[in-house]
């Protein structure tokens, strides 16, 4: 019996080859985006990890300082006066490298060869190396990785033009690194080696170092290090930055998974509704099978073995398919990375088995779920029952108003997990998921709704078949209801996401316009758009400042520094009479400007403030060049410059806790009477010779900074497209389904004087309201999702507030989205109801 149930089973499938082939290609685009997002996220996150080990090396720990660097005395100290010899120093920072075949931007590491030994074995500075180091320790000489400099062009012996912040230095290729395994070989792809002297001098950081690593084997020797460093210095364990940086991108990673998983959740519908359709249309032969003697056991078996042979084949095709489109996202999210968070430069995809595993569990997983309802339909009906084809329907129907109670008690616990989870994200997302889940539970019965309200609509607008095509939604709900469904959760989604989109690029826009009061923005290039620290040379901040039509100047200072709270970014300016209209203050006390001015005060963004805990009244200790200093809050201010939050403190302020005079960027207005352009010449005119900086215009800052947000939703706008791709694939399944199924009926009605264009209207017309209804049932679920996303979602995942706003444009676009798409995927079976013979359709099988 087992041997005939599956030639049954495979003979069915092989009858059905579009059916089938559609229902693969379902499943196989939700598990491609899974597992490209995946793909392109871990390969983003080893990238980092790689490159902060490469230059970690076997560190254990970390001396650093206070603020924008450490005094090289430091180590001086460190290695005579107290006698530590496992401790090297290190400058860091980033160059790009032109004039060759390949421009690209490198990690740049200076280092004492005769300290490395034990800290970075790849880079050749051993006891047991043959390189030779007193070249590297002659001016300007520099180490790539061998295969790097083969790809951008270079030899040993060659020059290289190296742009660093703007300036532009020539050093010589002195040798290459040629690493004995290939994890260091990929190490060293973005890397350029030089001696510390030469980094100092490439980064303008003439006696300063990045830090000291240090390898401490016993809690002693760490307990004597950290007594022997001086105030405003400190030790740390040397995975602190990469804990950090994990972080700080969770919620980042997170979203992008949430919404890939979106796409899976549509292509499960697309296999619950051919699996339901293949047990409807089978419904006589289990019925016989059934009287002969074959157990429901059995019958559960050949539907769920169907199910997932179906599911494996597109699962297989899906992984194949997400590790081609991760070579596409990779580059676009390691943008985003970079632009928002740190510099990383992903040369080569890193295909993990696990996230394989993971998308290859996912999609079988959820085809077997989305299987289980119509293999125990198929099993548990009564022999009577599953001879007569209309019990699909009526079950259906009779069941609409208890799916759409089960429904709305999926509903009310969404919600209740969306204000109970406060603190987690990931259950925030699985109250969405109950709430998108909730009201697709409730689609039948609103679907019936839809269909009796749109009857007499259509009885005036096509007569007879206006009347037919709306009853055929109903009669044929098991199919077209699930159709349905999962274009109403894609739609939704473009709906929602479109509005959070919208509303956050509204605010954005609103606080670009209140944040640059300035004419005339002046800073150094950076790999990195936000919160760079890149700094302006000395000289070319003075020539600003007495440049020729300049009214007024004010700096600002971007550093990273260390609290009792965690990692912080500081920023600190130059207070003046447009500071107040420049920030607005969510909360405060007493007088802001005033105190900020000159006491030991700051303001604190409202991201900060929701990631740390931290209101107005409380105090901060911050690590300073003085030791730890207690600062205190006194405002809260809105800020979208970054999601990681910022504390904001006067300049005067800050000349006094730490030693650094270096400037981030300076803002100029203009004197009376004169052009912003002109000034703008005139401030290009200062710069060259001296330092290749970034001037902009009020209006071109404002204009970036929006490409810079447009560009971070890119990955958000792809995910987008393919949920509908899936929900079209879905919905022409389901018609061609129905095609299959009502060959017979249509062949009567043309055997009834129905003319082929009629037969076609009908079913487009049928389609039509398909997409109609999922259009106007993914209106209230998408300003739903909307209103999640803003103030929940986003708020939990990156602490800021947007404001809501909703554009008719998107709601009209979504409704003709989902029109467009079910006529579209109903043209061909359409056209094949329309032209088939009416004979053979009318023979038994």
């Amino acid at each position: 019996m087992t041997s005939l149930l599956s030639r049954s089973s495979l003979q069915y499938l092989r009858s059905r080859p579009w059916l089938m082939a559609l229902s693969v290609l379902g499943i196989a685009l939700g598990v491609a985006i899974v597992v490209a997002i995946d793909l392109a996220n871990t390969s983003a996150s080893d990238a980092f990890r790689l490159s902060t080990s490469t230059v970690t090396g076997e560190a254990t720990h970390q001396v650093v300082g206070a603020g924008a660097g450490l005094d090289q005395s430091v180590y001086r100290d460190l290695r005579t006066e107290h006698g530590f010899r496992t401790i090297a120093p290190v400058v860091e920072g980033y160059a790009t490298v032109e004039g060759t075949a390949e421009s690209r931007t490198f990690q740049l590491l200076g280092v004492d060869p005769f300290a490395e030994g034990p800290f970075r074995p790849y880079a050749g500075f051993g006891p047991d190396s043959d390189l030779e180091l007193e070249p590297l320790l002659n001016r300007s000489t520099v180490l790539l990785g061998a295969q790097t400099a083969e790809q951008i062009g270079v030899a040993p012996g060659d020059s290289l033009a190296l742009s660093v912040e703007g300036r532009t230095r020539t050093v010589q290729l002195m040798g290459v690194l040629q690493p004995d395994d290939e994890r260091s070989r990929r190490a060293v792809e973005n890397l350029i080696v030089t001696d510390i002297a030469t980094a100092q001098r490439l980064l303008d950081a003439q006696g300063q170092l990045s830090r000291i690593d240090a390898i401490i084997d016993d809690e002693g020797t760490e307990q004597r290090l950290r007594a022997a460093l001086p105030d405003g210095v400190q030790l740390q364990r040397s995975d602190t930055r990469t804990d950090t940086v994990a972080q700080m991108t969770r919620a980042f990673d997170l979203n992008l998974t949430a919404l890939s998983l979106l796409a899976l959740v549509v292509g499960a519908f697309l296999i619950y509704n051919t699996m339901l359709f293949s047990v409807v249309q089978r419904r006589p032969l289990i019925g016989r099978l059934r009287a002969l003697g074959v157990t429901r056991r059995e019958i559960f078996q050949l539907v769920l073995s169907e199910a997932l042979l179906l599911g494996l084949a597109g699962t297989i095709l899906g992984v194949l398919t997400g590790i081609v489109l991760a070579q596409g996202l990779v580059q676009i999210i390691t943008r985003t990375l970079t632009d928002l968070y740190f510099v990383v430069t992903v040369q080569q995809l890193s295909i993990a088995p696990l996230t394989l595993a993971k998308g290859a569990g996912l999609g079988l997983g959820l085809t077997l779920v989305a299987a289980l309802f119509p293999a125990r339909e198929a099993a548990n009906a009564p022999v009577s029952m599953v001879l007569q084809r209309s019990t699909s329907e009526s079950d259906i129907q009779r069941r609409a108003p208890w799916l759409a109670l089960f429904g709305a008690g999926l509903v009310g616990a969404g919600v209740a997990l969306l204000a109970l989870a406060e603190g987690s994200l990931a259950w925030s997302y699985v109250g969405l998921l109950f709430l998108i889940l909730g009201v697709t539970a409730a689609t039948p019965l609103a679907v019936l709704g839809l269909a009796k309200a749109a009857r007499p609509i259509m009885d005036a607008a096509a007569g007879v078949l206006g009347r037919m095509a709306a009853r055929g939604v109903v009669s044929t709900l098991s199919r077209t209801g699930v159709a349905i469904a999962a274009l109403t959760v894609a739609v939704a989604s473009t709906i929602g996401v479109g509005i959070m989109i919208d509303s956050f690029r509204g605010t954005v826009e609103t606080w670009l316009q209140q944040s640059l009061q300035a004419d005339v923005y002046i800073q150094a290039p950076s790999p990195s758009f936000r919160q760079s620290t890149s700094t302006i040379d000395p000289a070319l901040v003075e020539a600003i400042r007495n440049a020729e039509g300049v009214g007024n100047a004010y700096t600002v200072r971007h550093v990273d520094i260390s609290a009792d709270v965690g990692p912080t970014h500081l920023i600190a300016i130059t207070p003046g009479p447009q500071t107040p209209d420049t920030y607005t203050l969510k909360a405060q006390t007493g007088a802001v400007w005033t105190a900020f001015a000159t006491d030991d005060v700051v303001l604190v963004s409202e991201p900060y403030s929701n990631r740390y805990d931290v209101g107005v009244g409380d105090t901060l200790t911050l690590q300073t060049d003085r030791g730890p200093h207690e600062v205190f809050v006194q405002a809260v201010y809105f800020d979208y410059a970054s999601d990681t939050g910022s504390v904001m403190m006067s300049r005067p302020v800050y000349d006094r806790l730490y030693d650094d005079e270096r400037v981030s960027g300076v803002a100029v207005t203009t004197a009376a009477g004169v052009d912003t352009d002109a000034l703008i010449a005139e401030l290009r005119t200062q710069a060259s010779g001296i330092q290749n900086v970034i001037i902009q215009s009020n209006e071109a800052l404002r204009s970036a900074s929006l490409d810079i947000f447009d560009r971070t939703f890119a990955v958000t706008n792809v995910l987008r497209l393919l949920a509908i791709v899936v929900a079209f694939i879905g919905v022409l399944t389901a018609l061609m389904a129905l095609q299959l199924e009502r060959n017979r009926e249509f062949a009567v009605m043309r055997a009834s004087g129905m003319t082929p264009g009629q037969v076609g209207g009908l079913v487009s017309m049928q389609t039509g309201l398909v997409g109609l209804f999922a259009g106007l049932l993914s209106l209230p679920l998408g300003y739903a999702l909307a209103y999640v996303l803003i103030y929940v979602i986003n708020l939990r995942s990156f602490g800021w507030t947007l404001q809501m706003d909703v554009d008719l444009g998107i709601l009209l676009q979504a409704v003709g989205l989902a029109v467009a798409a079910a006529l579209l995927a109903g043209l061909y079976p359409a056209w094949q109801m329309a032209n088939a013979n009416p004979a053979l359709a009318l023979k038994e099988e």
